[in-house]
């Protein structure tokens, strides 16, 4: 048989990846006209496979398909932010009861390190947004639940949307760092209990700063 060569990537999941970096940076701004054509020829590529790249980021909620006009950067409501952290928080604080539970000493030190990590970016917003990320995507993987890393990859995108918000509240970052040391703390204790408490809690404060 012959052997077949596989691109490591199909053109239209690379174009959506690059739009998707556009929207979280905003330079494809929220409620925006997603022009195809300008596009299609800036990446120097046919509308079928940005065609293909827009469905997959409806799907991710980041792209809303209207008929007859087309693609639209989505605009997020109050009510979904609300609805998105209301499931986040329901999602990663299971998570975290679990690693409170069940992580072994070298991932809870793993874990350390993430949030020391985060300790040293508190004067730097998108280096803070970051190692926040890796921190939260972590504890997720220890917890080892791909059905749920599923569900919270796709809200977090959603969440992105809206992410600049929080963090421009003034104090918001020293808030977010205080209740990282909380769960990180309860986790070494391996308190379950409060652990699932604080997680909850952080994304309560999170929203709050979002509005």
């Amino acid at each position: 048989m012959a052997e077949i060569s596989l691109s490591p990537r199909a053109l239209y999941e690379e174009v959506a990846e690059l739009l998707r970096q556009r929207i979280f940076n905003r330079e494809l701004a929220p409620g925006s006209w997603i022009d195809e054509l300008k596009l299609a020829d800036e990446y120097g590529i046919s509308r079928t496979p940005l065609r293909e790249a827009l469905k997959v980021l409806a799907t991710e909620g980041l792209v809303t398909m209207k008929v007859r006009r087309g693609a639209y950067v989505t605009e997020v409501s109050d009510s979904d932010l609300a609805d998105v952290y209301h499931l986040l928080a329901l999602l990663e604080s299971d998570a975290a009861e679990v690693v409170a539970a069940k992580a072994t000493d070298a991932q809870l030190m793993e874990l350390q390190g993430l949030h020391n990590e985060l300790e040293k970016a508190v004067n730097n917003r998108e280096r803070f947004f970051e190692v926040n990320e890796a921190f939260h995507m972590r504890l997720l993987e220890i917890a080892n639940n791909r059905w749920r890393d599923q569900m919270v990859a796709d809200l977090r995108k959603v969440m992105k949307l809206n992410r600049h918000n929080s963090l421009l509240k003034s104090g918001r970052i020293e808030e977010s760092l205080a209740e990282h040391r909380a769960i990180m703390a309860a986790l070494v204790a391996r308190d379950a209990a409060n652990t699932a408490r604080r997680m909850r809690e952080h994304f309560k404060n999170g929203l709050e700063a979002a509005a």
